[in-house]
């Protein structure tokens, strides 16, 4: 890979995958805001605009393109990437990477399908790791806990939903597990706060939020900032299995698994102060709104 060197009169560049998905979105802005030159790529047509030029790709061919740039963004599949950047020597010193905290929750789901995912994210930061040291890139990986903030996430937007349907949100007696749920836009400021940091060269970071708190607890705010606010019914745990065996038989809740189930007794806190010590990472407690967990193009 040839050093790069940049002419400091021309703005920073930056390659972005996944600029179209709620932390790319973010992501995109700050560099705008930041007066980057960025260069995203989708498989579907966007428009570009000043500062932002698409180009329509994926993550499984090869990379024509011989410009170089400051930074390379990954706010996609971590294993898709990983493999990408090893088969194609883009000129970047940089590299930042979304992963997820589920390389360590997952790792011993009773869910085969779960600890695959597990195994993907590890072997996937094994191998950008590696291949950033072969070319002399520093890389980083930063992994969220539960995200929030866009309504797109698969977990707050979606217990929303389904509590605006009915006023009603049910949750097992025994779902007291601990949570993190961490602001797409604090993710999105991580992603740039890194680069002025050499000490994240090489390290992957857990990005939790600024507060942690129970699973009934989390719920109970998401249903308190709904217009109208929904109940929380907690139930006893054979009788809320019972009821998602009903679910499942009519086609509904598939995602609500036996292991998603027992995860909810789970304490899934993870340690943000290394983030904090290395790039000043500093995310805000969860105070949710409705306009937070409501899809776009829905009424919160």
């Amino acid at each position: 890979m040839e050093e790069y060197v940049r002419n400091q009169q021309e703005p920073l560049r930056a390659l972005v995958f996944g600029g179209s998905g709620q932390i790319g979105e973010r992501l995109l802005t700050n560099l705008h805001g930041a007066g980057w030159q960025v260069t995203a790529v989708s498989r579907h047509a966007q428009q570009s605009g000043p500062g932002l030029e698409w180009i329509t790709g994926d993550l499984s061919g090869a990379w024509q393109d011989a410009a170089s740039f400051d930074a390379i963004f990954s706010c996609g599949p971590l294993d898709h990437f990983a493999r990408w950047f090893a088969d194609n020597a883009v000129n970047a010193p940089r590299v930042v990477a979304f992963g997820s905290t589920s390389v360590d929750v997952k790792q011993d789901s009773i869910e085969p399908a779960e600890r695959d995912v597990a195994r993907r994210l590890r072997e996937a930061e094994a191998s950008l790791f590696a291949t950033s040291r072969e070319r002399g890139v520093a890389a980083t990986v930063l992994r969220p806990t539960l995200v929030y903030g866009a309504g797109r996430d698969k977990t707050l937007t979606a217990i929303a939903a389904m509590a605006r349907r009915s006023g009603v949100f049910v949750l097992p007696s025994s779902a007291n597990g601990l949570r993190q749920p961490v602001h797409v836009q604090d993710l999105a400021d991580a992603a740039v706060q890194v680069l002025s940091s050499p000490a994240t060269a090489g390290q992957a970071y857990a990005l939790g939020g600024g507060e942690v708190l129970g699973y009934s607890e989390m719920v109970r705010r998401v249903l308190a900032a709904l217009q109208p606010p929904s109940r929380l019914l907690r139930v006893p745990a054979p009788l809320f299995r019972l009821a998602l065996r009903g679910a499942h038989a009519a086609g509904r809740l598939r995602g609500m698994n036996a292991a998603a189930l027992a995860r909810m007794q789970e304490p899934l806190a993870f340690d943000i102060e290394p983030a904090r010590r290395d790039f000043g990472y500093a995310p805000r407690p969860f105070l949710i709104e409705a306009s937070m967990v409501t899809a776009p193009g829905s009424t919160p």
